[in-house]
């Protein structure tokens, strides 16, 4: 089996190469739905998030109110400390759990944001980055989720920065152009991956 960690700045398009990973063959496992299973609600991690935060954070259905949380987490690290106390370690677990339904010649993705951040690249056997410029990524970030510029710019500031990313990568996947090319880096990038995991196994 083949560990693969693959992260990218926002709006870098990380959720696009893991599709593609996925449409050849690769067990992603991705970290934010992971997150959001862990804190569904009737879980001991909502339960645990609600301890700590109050009930303010729960919408009327009784589900989390994730947009809320983040706002509140995002401008103050302690408050961040205390909900990725309670989220990580379940998120860590039920990944491992998932990656159990790996076989011995499979390649296992798991898409990570904060990879980086949280100094995650020697779990794995091989880091892959998807790149792409500032400009790039605001740009994205505007005309696809609706963000300001400035509201951009801050998610990606409290963010790694690109070089301490690119620092971490066993691979680099240039996603500045469009899908097209896109498609052929990522099978580029499959075919070594693949090759790899056969070697493992």
């Amino acid at each position: 089996m083949l560990r693969v960690g693959l992260t990218g700045g926002i709006g870098a398009g990380k959720g696009e190469v893991a599709r593609r990973l996925a449409a050849h063959g690769a067990l992603v496992i991705d970290a934010d739905e992971v997150a959001r299973e862990v804190v569904a609600p009737g879980t001991p991690g909502l339960a645990e998030v609600v301890a700590a935060f109050g009930a303010g954070v729960l919408l009327p259905d009784g589900s989390l109110n994730r947009q809320l949380l983040g706002d509140l987490v995002f401008s103050d690290a302690a408050l961040r400390g205390k909900l990725n106390a309670i989220v990580h370690p379940r998120v860590g677990e039920r990944m491992q759990e998932m990656e159990q339904a790996a076989g011995q010649t499979d390649v296992v993705v798991h898409e990570i944001p904060l990879l980086a951040e949280n100094g995650l690249a020697d779990a794995f056997d091989a880091v892959v980055v998807v790149d792409a410029p500032p400009g790039v990524q605001v740009e994205r970030l505007v005309s696809t989720r609706g963000m300001t510029r400035s509201h951009a710019l801050a998610r990606m500031s409290a963010q790694a920065t690109r070089e301490e990313r690119l620092a971490i990568a066993t691979f680099v996947v240039d996603n500045s152009g469009s899908l097209e090319d896109l498609d052929g880096r990522v099978a580029a990038l499959w075919a070594e991956l693949a090759r790899r995991a056969e070697g493992a196994g």
